[in-house]
């Protein structure tokens, strides 16, 4: 099949398109490729004025008239090459709003790819009408929002979830599930606000790439984990200073001071800040242990790449994600819970045990191949895709 790919999360698309190649399929992804994180792909739209005195025109612009000379830029771009979008057997949206630009001009191209291809599929993986309103309404225990009822951080913190409350963004959100033939989720934040919904189609983990992610062991724990009990252990934070608060690295951060201040020889801490995705992977190739999200139920990209590679990771894996799994708590990812004592003490578990490390990184790797591996997941989409046109 001829498959195009609108978008890019955390390189989720480009794992897909992997897969889908390897099983013999022609995909093509178009997008900006996740903003800072730059991940390929095969038509690249540039959203202009972001710096300088043009920014400072398009802001003067939207404040006199409301027109958002940015977002007419990409829809040009997109029409410019419109010839290149058609034809395609299967058109699928890594979100709602997958070019991120203004809905009435993103209206126009999903509006476009619907008319000139044969099926159009949305994914739920990134904030949209449905997980944000079940958020607000405070149906999980936690979530995203939640630091906002906290009253952390600024309003403009969270303008960017708030804005699908918007009428202009619930009115791109109905045509979009009118014109989709049908919403997956990829894991189970947008799982579990989805179910119900007459156009949601089933939850699809996240494909990994498991054959570019090797198994690597960082210390001697793997061969002889009594041998190895003062071992200096590499814990890293990757800070997304955008969504400081939304993946709860506050907590992150005071559960390190308690750490650092215990195990003054026996921890490296490595903390980075806004690094693109290839040097975000780089930083943490020498960690035991990840910290990547708080105010999660289950794991995002960057927590299953770095399981994949034997890392103990510190993220969403709530009782809901242990049933859906059939799993034990803290056996494969560590249940990150907003509360830093409680991370702090998980933390020192497993500093504290050489052997508790070994068997939890070979129960990550061992569960993203068998639940996450890239083409298995590729075929899952395309039953799922097949079933739902025919």
């Amino acid at each position: 099949m001829k498959i195009l790919l609108v978008g890019e999360y955390s390189r989720l698309h480009n794992s897909l398109k992997e897969g889908l190649l390897a099983l013999g399929h022609q995909v093509k992804i178009i997008g900006f490729g996740d903003y800072f994180k730059n991940y390929p792909v095969d038509v690249k739209f540039v959203r202009p004025y972001q710096i300088g005195l043009m920014k400072y025109v398009k802001n003067t612009v939207f404040r006199i008239c409301g027109f958002d000379l940015a977002s007419w830029q990409v829809k040009r771009q997109y029409f410019g090459r419109a010839h290149e979008f058609r034809d395609f057997d299967i058109v699928q949206l890594i979100n709602e709003s997958p070019l991120g630009i203004a809905p009435e001009d993103e209206s126009s191209i999903v509006q476009h790819l619907k008319k000139h291809n044969r099926a159009l599929f949305v994914l739920s993986c990134g904030t949209d009408v449905i997980s944000v309103r079940y958020a607000l309404e405070q149906k999980f225990r936690y979530s995203i929002l939640t630091p906002m009822f906290d009253h952390k951080g600024t309003p403009e913190d969270y303008a960017p979830i708030l804005k699908y409350t918007k009428p202009e963004f619930i009115n791109l959100h109905q045509k979009v599930m009118a014109l989709s033939n049908g919403t997956i989720a990829t894991d189970l934040d947008y799982h579990i606000p989805m179910l119900g919904h007459e156009k949601y189609l089933g939850l699809i983990p996240n494909p990994i790439n498991t054959d570019l992610l090797q198994f690597k062991p960082v210390s001697r724990d793997e061969r002889d984990p009594n041998a190895d009990t003062e071992k200096v252990v590499t814990i890293f934070h990757g800070i997304n200073t955008k969504n400081y608060f939304k993946k709860g690295s506050d907590y992150f951060e005071q559960a390190l001071e308690t750490i650092k201040a215990k195990y003054t020889t026996r921890v490296q801490v490595i903390t980075t800040r806004d690094v693109p995705y290839d040097a975000y992977i780089k930083a943490y190739e020498q960690a035991d242990i990840i910290l990547d999200q708080v105010l999660g139920f289950d794991q995002g990209y960057n927590a299953l790449e770095a399981m994949a590679q034997g890392k103990i990771v510190f993220t969403g894996a709530e009782q809901e994600w242990c049933d859906y799994y059939q799993l034990a708590p803290d056996t494969v990812a560590i249940n990150a819970l907003p509360d830093a004592a409680a991370l702090a003490e998980k933390l020192s578990i497993l500093i504290d045990d050489p052997a508790l490390r070994m068997t939890i990184r070979q129960n990550a790797r061992q569960f993203v191949e068998q639940h996450h591996h890239y083409q298995s997941i590729a075929q899952q989409y395309l039953d799922t895709w097949q079933k739902s046109i025919t």
